[in-house]
């Protein structure tokens, strides 16, 4: 349980550390995302690019088996 809970700690730290650079490559933009203010704050959902990365991940990790 606590391998998972790490990982998943480090996981959420990279993809923080790399939104910007995601988001200039077009990541958080794509039909499907949704973002949406309220009470002054910004909401962003990234549904398609979280599936988008998943799959480019999955792919990788398929070639590299």
């Amino acid at each position: 349980m606590l391998k998972w809970l790490i990982t998943l700690i480090v996981a959420l730290v990279l993809l923080s550390a790399l939104t910007p650079w995601l988001r200039r490559l077009g990541f958080g933009r794509l039909p499907g995302d949704l973002q949406f203010r309220r009470n002054g704050k910004d909401y962003l959902v990234p549904i398609a690019s979280t599936v988008l990365l998943s799959m480019l991940l999955s792919l990788i990790a398929w070639f590299l088996r």
